[in-house]
């Protein structure tokens, strides 16, 4: 029986890999993207360092820009870095999974997060990441791949997102558009805002490739109950989103506890819980922020694309993992407790300090509030947010993040970081408004 011959290959001329229907096509888009911008966060100790250049080296000063709990809180307890080296000792340096590892799938599921049987979901629709935006870099690969099939797709985000939001998903292919959102509401989304983001869209020539729900949010501190969330999520689905994606990194960062992940994954079917993805991790809940820890939940086709695309890209780190193993055997609420304790305390403060002054703000959970200045930017000619910046850290040596950084309807606001001891807070508010009310 005569052998199948394989086609001849001319071994000196070059060779595309890939056949060709199945070759990327020529694309000129990159060259007309607008310049991502590095973070603006360096005016932030500019101001300070100007602040102590005028009045000494030992003055005092307020950080209430910093979303890092490892660097204003205590940060991950020496106990559990000491029992993640054991672990990772006992595991030794080979390389793991592109997901991780079965031992960490298996503790997220069943120590941490508690899956139950009836949600259809369980270790295997775990991913570990190696980071936040290492996850969301992955989501927005597998909304684009599984999703719309296409480049220049739609991401909506709500109407004063996370400035990474503006620029990672930009980076990724994905356009993003700002929902409406009125700042008397938290500039929360509505049912009818998203089905008014689809019908844009598609007046547009684009198709949308998903949804983003942060809560608690940053940087507004916005929190929205899980019932309101699914509703939110099912007005998405049925507008033709192909995903939606629940940012949860803060969500054990609460007065109330974390979001229950069973009920929100039972509030679908099936079928619609394949189009949920959900982001969670150790960066804020126990201010882990330099160990990059986190993961994903999705359903098993994201989790076999982004598992298949990991396996040539980033494989994650066992050491990262072994950390929140090590939170899970302990208990997450314990573990966490030096984190989230300090910031219960920090938001009471809050919650004194800013009805007393008369200003609009936002103030749910996580780590922010986010204050309304727009009578003082103008009592002082300061322009925008920006500008009160520059005017409060070298005058009154009080740092907090602009709202323009995020969007133009943020623009008069500025989001105060309470991941401090609640001392610290109050010590911070009282100069912000000492700061404030100077210009007045």
């Amino acid at each position: 029986m005569a052998t199948q011959q394989s086609p001849l290959i001319d071994l000196d001329a070059p060779q595309l890999v890939m056949p060709p229907q199945h070759q990327i096509p020529v694309a000129d888009y990159p060259r007309k993207m607008m310049e991502i911008p590095p973070s603006r966060m360096f005016l932030i100790r500019d101001a300070l360092n100007a602040y102590r250049t005028k009045y000494g080296a030992d003055a005092r000063t307020f950080d209430a820009s910093q979303g890092d709990g490892g660097a204003s809180l205590p940060g991950v307890p020496a106990e559990l870095l000491e029992r993640a080296l054991q672990l990772q000792l006992e595991h030794g340096t080979a390389y793991d999974q592109p997901f991780g590892t079965a031992q960490f799938r298996k503790a997220a599921a069943e120590a941490y997060w508690q899956l139950d049987s009836a949600s259809g979901w369980g270790p295997e629709n775990i991913v570990f990441v190696q980071g936040g935006r290492d996850g969301l870099n992955k989501a927005y690969q597998a909304m684009i791949a599984l999703g719309t099939g296409e480049v220049g797709s739609v991401l909506v985000v709500s109407r004063v997102p996370w400035i990474s939001y503006n620029w990672g998903p930009y980076g990724m292919g994905l356009n993003v558009m700002l929902a409406p959102g009125r700042p008397e509401d938290g500039w929360r989304y509505t049912p009818e805002g998203i089905r008014a983001c689809a019908e844009l869209a598609q007046r547009e020539g684009r198709k949308v490739a998903g949804l983003v729900i942060t809560s608690p949010d940053n940087p507004t501190g916005r929190t929205i109950p899980v019932d309101e969330q699914v509703e939110l999520a099912k007005a998405a689905l049925e507008a033709g989103f192909p995903f939606v994606l629940f940012d949860w990194i803060y969500h054990w960062v609460t007065d109330n506890g974390p979001s229950d992940i069973n009920r929100l994954l039972q509030s679908f079917s099936a079928e619609e819980r394949e189009r949920l993805i959900v982001l969670d991790g150790l960066t804020k809940s126990l201010g882990a922020s330099n160990l990059r820890s986190a993961h994903l939940l999705a359903g098993k086709q994201v989790v076999k694309y982004i598992v298949s695309q990991a396996s040539h890209g980033v494989i994650p780190a066992y050491y990262s993992q072994a950390v929140a193993i090590a939170a899970y055997e302990k208990g997450f609420t314990e573990a966490a407790a030096p984190i989230i304790e300090p910031i219960k305390q920090s938001r009471q403060v809050l919650r004194e300090i800013l009805p007393q002054q008369g200003v609009n703000f936002v103030l749910g959970d996580g780590y922010y509030a986010f204050i309304d200045c727009t009578r003082y930017i103008e009592a002082g000619d300061l322009g925008d947010s920006e500008g009160l910046l520059t005017y409060l850290g070298e005058n009154y040596g009080i740092a907090i993040v602009p709202g323009i950084y995020f969007s133009q309807a943020g623009a008069n606001w500025i989001r105060f970081s309470y991941a401090l001891p609640p001392e610290e807070t109050r010590g911070a508010a009282n100069r912000l408004f000492e700061g404030l009310n100077s210009l007045l």
